[in-house]
Parts: C-alpha cells; structure tokens; sequence
C-alpha cells in the first residue's frame, strides 16, 4: 500500500459541531432503515452516544438489551474482572447462521488443521473479532460500539442481510471494563454544561494513575501473549476458540494526532509474521481509507507503530493465521479539545471509530474468499516448517522452584499448546532438568510459530527503533534453564489434563519443619506462618541434614513452644503447603552437618508489614505490578501510601518501604527522601525500583557511583 499521509480540503470542518444537535444519525449510513423493534441506544442509557462517556454499566445494559430483542444478536459472559465487572461477548451474524454457529465454528477451524474441512470458501463464513477501548481512557472506541452494534442489530436490507450471512462478528465492547469505568468516572464528573475546549481545563488532566490500565494498573494491551489477567484470559479462550481471520482493536493517540491504521511502519514487521500478512492488511487499508476520505477525516499509515511485539492486540492475530489491525484515533480526553488541527469533539472521534469498524467487516465481507485461503496456507505452511524444522522440541524446568515453571506451562496450556512430562531426569546442554519439573514441547505442532515466538531470542533486526517491546523471550522471564533437542527422547506422556500445582508436607513431626526459599511461593507460605503467630527462623548458612541439603535462607518452623499442639501444627501446615504449593520436610533431630537447628544461625523472622508509595511522580506500571504481586500471588496485605500524604503518616509501625520507579520529580521529593532516610535510620528497610537508585544517591540515601551511560538511561 503506498503511504497514505493525505491531506484533505475538509480539514475537520465537523469537528465543531454543537454537542447539543448530536445525534444517532451523526455516525450511522445515510438512506437505511432501522427496525424500529431495536432499541437506540439513548432509550437504554439515557444520553445520546458521545453526549456523556458511556459507563461500563450502561454499555453492558444496552448490549444485554440488544440481544434480547434481536436474533442476530447473542451475548455471553467470559468471567469477571478484579472489580466484579463482567467480560462480555456478543456474537453478530444472520438469525440462519446463529442456529449453526458451532457447526459452523467447527467448519472453520478444521479449515486450520491438516485434515482439513469439505466446506468450500465460498461458502464458509469469515471470523472478524472487534475490540474496543483496551485502555479505559481511549473511549472513542466503547462509546462507537453503541452505535456500531446498534446498526448491526437494526439495519435493514439486502446490503446487511449479505453481511451478516457471510460474516461472523465476535464483538468486544470493552476490553477494560474497570479502567473504562474510571475514566468515564473522570470525564463525565468534570464535564461542564458550557463545554470548554480550553486544554488546561481540568477535564483533560486525569489524577494519577488515570484510567488507562485495569484495576491494578496493568496495561492489558501487553497482555495477550503472557496472559497474566482475566481480561486477557477471556479474549485468548474465545481467540483459540475462534482462530479469528481479523481482529481489530480501537485505540487513540496524542490529542494533535490525526488517524492511523495499519500496516505499520514496514521495517518493523517481525520476521515470524508472514509477507502476505501485511499485503493482505494494506488492501484492508484501502478500505479504511475511502470510508475516511468521505468524512474528510486526516490520517496516515505505514508510519510510527511496529508489528513487532506479538502480546498486542493487533500483533498476536499476525502469529495464529489470522490478520491484526490497529487503530489510533486522535483523543478528546474528554469532551472537546483545541488542536493544531481545530476543535476535536468527542462525537468526531467516536464517528471515524464507527467508521472503521464498518469499513473493516465492508472489506472482510469483499475479501472474505481470499482471507480464508490464506488462514488455510498459512497452517500447511507452519505444518511444513515444523516438519523441516532441526529442532525437534524444547525442554524446560528449574530443579529448585517448580511454581515457576509450572507458570510458564499455564501460558503455553492457555495458548493451546501441547507439551509432555519429561520422561526422566536428564542433563542436556550441560543443564540438569528434574522429571517432576520440568515439560517438553514438540516442534511439530499447530502452533509452531507461536511457540518460536516464545522461546526464540532475536538479537538482530532490520530497524533498530522500536515503538514498543523488542525483546520478551519466556524462558528468559521466567529465569527458567531450557534447551532445544534434535529428537523426542526426553518426551514422556503428554499433558492432556493440565492440573493446579500441589504441595504437600512429608510427614508429621515432633521437632521441626524445614522448606526452603527457592520456590516462588514461599513468601506467601511465611506470611501465612507467621499471621498465625507461630514462631520461624532463617537459616544464614548451609546444613544438611537427614540426606537433605539445605540453602541459605531456609525457614525453620519449631514444634516446641508454638500456639498450635504438634498435631495442630502439622493440620496448619499441609494447609500452608497446599495453599503455596511447596513442599514442607519434616525432621526428627535438629543434629546436622553444619549448623544444627538450635545455632544461632538461625535467626527469627517476625512479620513483615509492608508499604508502597504510590501517587505522582510514581510510575504506575511498576506500582500495579508490585500490588498485585503482593496482592493475589502472595496473599500479603501492603499499603499504598501516596506521596501526597506520605510526610504526614507515621511510619514506624512499617518494617518495608518500597519505592517504585519514578516517572518526574515532585515538589515535596526533599521532605519525603529526609523522613525516609530518618526511619531507615531507625532500622526500617527501604527497597528501591528502576532508577530509584539515583534518587537514593540524590538525596543522600545511599552513595553511589554512577557510570554516565546508566544515568542517561533514565
């Protein structure tokens, strides 16, 4: 596709329109009718689309009501988020393909497997999933899904009764119910009866951490390969269900931006995504760009945004067969905003997300033939590429934490790939792999190049800019051993019933129990320990002790003197080990090799209670990520405290203090760093994140040396 950086004589002549005069009328086809059995969206939410934000409640009210009153219209619910909201999907297509849908969801993907399908194309249905707003506060894309859904329900005529036999639209209107909400939250709260276009109004400056991210403010958009979340889990089991043909997903951008769609920037493309992928999203483009044309909408593509990074929404199809599209609408944050390029109201911005939506099932429905073929090449090819391939499969495991790698084979068993147990304990590469936890993946499976994307690590690239991640080999994340093998020797039985990790305590013991802190659990196991108010102790050196050698760090729980009996203890403790899925030995002597159990190498371990200070200045990536893991991984209560607060609170009661990284200096940055330094002083611990470290130095914290490289890192 040749660029498309265009510039129109319609320079946003409608950006100005008067939000009082908005109506449905404003984003739907001329010259169609509508059943009048369908509800407009303003009978169900009170407002007209683009007069207020949608919230996630009203949003879900009227898709709930579309397919009640609708045949063309199903909805379902995937789950729920850490807020309780639900992650919904609707299912759009003819009345006549909605009383076959599995029959034809199975037709569809026998189309990807190497038996193959009798269905001809010509007959068979094209799979578009369209997702909007995967940031909350790029709304643009929720608030067009009313009026998307609406015409997809009501329209009526030849022109859609032939869209709808041909196509089969899995519709997300909100990938992030909770930050949508908060934001929505936001914008509707400030919003004035006089709009005021004004940037410095307050409507358009979120307070920290703003409405882009989920509850514990994660970006879900980096979420689809990893699959850390509910919503992400949601949209990867109704993918693998699927095996999409296309997948858009609706985002916005800078507030003097204009428009994008892909393909992106061409040299930024990953090597594993085929070429006819990004021809076959350019001629897509061609359709995005005549629907924008007659808006006299600006936009551009083939410019800033890469392919690259497969954990996007619109990268992960380009890996599975199928085609991703980004879109990148020029944002309001709000209601209306001066631009370089004049006035942008809410309601334009939400018309050009409507617009693409329809341009894109305009171009699956005209495609359809074509996009099919090329899902069903794309799998014989991968079938031919794994069967040439040297590398036969991958082992994996770590000897001393089995949480981690059993985490690491939850991704893979999400992405429905198949592994097996290792049938022995084995050195490979001259790494140790222990059969209870380690896993082997076959090379030549469906799934090939997705498994490549993996565990490959790429250190060259034809551009070495990038828009986001360049680098995210799993193994790598996980501080997992692996190896490639050139044959299936070490594939024991395939894991056909993936089950929870468990953990267990050897036996019942009148002296001691000992686990180390190796395991990815422990912390948790400790917490819950000493919660109970049972006595532990850390060991500061090695011992052995009956056969079993032991690390630093080890935990010893005594049974003397505890407040549980011995056989209380031992019931508490299988809960414990249950519950952190680690493995508890029990002993009957505390006489060892090296320190026995009574040395003073063994220190006591109180409770911790620990804090985060979150807030301005704080990035909020890093403080999610730390709440969470504290949060649902380790069962352990942390406060968040906000540096806007932070000089008034006592912190005494805290024996840890974590600073995440920091995204600006703050105006009280002085006062906070002397409280810190005074209560370290006092013998709390202060643990810093990222370029913490030079704030500590800054601030006479700690001293350090930096070399200048680093500095300029940050």
């Amino acid at each position: 596709m040749r660029k498309t950086t265009t510039t129109l004589l319609l320079i946003f002549t409608f950006l100005g329109l008067a939000q009082d005069s908005i109506d449905l009328d404003y984003y739907l086809p001329q010259n169609m009718t509508y059943d009048e059995k369908i509800p407009k969206p303003a009978d169900i939410i009170g407002h007209e689309v683009g007069e207020w934000h949608v919230t996630h409640d009203k949003l879900m009210f009227y898709m709930q009501t579309l397919a009640e009153k609708s045949d063309r219209v199903s909805i379902e619910n995937r789950g729920f988020t850490f807020e309780g909201r639900p992650i919904v999907l609707l299912t759009i297509t003819s009345p006549e393909n909605h009383n076959n849908l599995e029959r034809i969801r199975e037709e569809h993907i026998a189309l990807t497997e190497e038996e193959g399908t009798s269905v001809s194309l010509e007959n068979m249905p094209i799979v578009v999933y369209q997702g909007f707003s995967v940031h909350g506060n790029e709304p643009s894309g929720s608030n067009a899904g009313l009026a998307y859904a609406y015409y997809l329900a009501a329209a009526q005529g030849p022109e859609i009764n032939e869209l709808l036999n041909n196509l089969v639209i899995l519709m997300d209107p909100s990938y992030n119910p909770d930050g949508l909400q908060r934001f929505a939250y936001w914008a509707n709260t400030n919003k004035s009866i006089n709009l005021n276009s004004d940037n410095n109004e307050r409507e358009y400056h979120e307070v920290w951490p703003g409405g882009r991210t989920n509850h514990y403010w994660f970006d879900i958009n980096r979420d689809w390969l990893p699959v850390q979340l509910p919503e992400s889990r949601a949209r990867i089991e109704t993918f693998h269900m699927w095996l999409p043909n296309i997948l858009t997903d609706h985002h916005e951008m800078s507030t003097n931006a204009t428009f994008f769609f892909q393909p992106g920037e061409p040299t930024r493309v990953h090597p594993l995504t085929p070429v006819m992928n990004q021809e076959l999203t350019a001629e897509i483009g061609s359709y995005h760009a005549k629907a924008l044309d007659k808006l006299g909408s600006l936009y551009y593509s083939e410019e800033r945004y890469d392919d690259y990074y497969y954990g996007k929404g619109s990268t992960f199809p380009d890996v599975n067969g199928g085609i991703g599209i980004l879109f990148e609408q020029a944002s309001s944050r709000g209601h209306i905003q001066d631009t370089e390029n004049g006035t942008l109201t809410f309601p334009f911005t939400i018309r050009n997300q409507f617009t693409t939506a329809m341009s894109t099932v305009e171009a699956a429905k005209n495609m359809r033939v074509k996009i099919l073929s090329y899902q069903n090449e794309f799998y014989r090819n991968m079938r031919n590429e794994a069967a040439k391939s040297r590398t036969k499969a991958i082992v994996f495991g770590d000897n001393k934490d089995a949480a981690k790698t059993w985490h690491l084979a939850e991704i893979l068993n999400r992405h429905k790939i198949n592994f097996h147990e290792l049938s022995a304990d084995a050195t490979i590469r001259g790494k140790s792999f222990k059969k209870e936890n380690s896993y082997v993946i076959p090379m030549n499976q469906k799934n090939h190049r997705l498994i490549k994307a993996m565990f490959e690590k790429r250190t060259t690239f034809t551009d070495s800019l990038f828009y986001d991640i360049s680098a995210w080999t799993f193994p790598l994340a996980f501080n997992v051993d692996y190896a490639e093998v050139e044959s299936l020797t070490n594939a024991g039985a395939p894991i056909t019933d993936f089950k929870p990790l468990t953990g267990n305590v050897s036996k019942h013991s009148n002296y001691a129990y000992l686990f180390e802190w190796h395991e990815f659990y422990t912390p948790r196991a400790l917490n819950k320990i000493l919660s109970k108010g049972l006595r532990a102790k850390v060991a500061k050196s090695r011992f052995t002790l009956e056969n079993n050698t032991y690390d630093y760090g080890t935990i010893m729980i005594p049974v003397q003197n505890q407040v549980l009996s011995s056989k209380e203890l031992y019931e508490f403790l299988k809960e414990v080990a249950d519950d952190s899925k680690i493995k508890i030995t029990a002993v009957n002597t505390g006489l060892s090799q090296g320190i026995d159990l009574g040395s003073n190498d063994f220190d006591p371990v109180k409770k911790q209670k620990v804090a985060i200070v979150v807030g301005r200045g704080i990035r909020s990536y890093d403080a999610g990520e730390i709440w969470h893991l504290f949060d649902t991984r380790y069962n352990m209560k942390i406060t968040k405290i906000d540096m806007d607060y932070l000089n008034s609170v006592d912190l005494s009661p805290y024996t840890d203090i974590i600073m995440p990284r920091s995204t600006m200096k703050t105006s009280n940055d002085k006062t906070v760093a002397e409280k810190l330094n005074d209560w370290v002083k006092a013998g709390g611990t202060l643990i810093g994140y990222g370029n913490r470290a030079n704030w500590f130095n800054e601030h006479e914290l700690m001293n350090l040396k930096f070399r200048k490289d680093t500095l300029e890192a940050y």
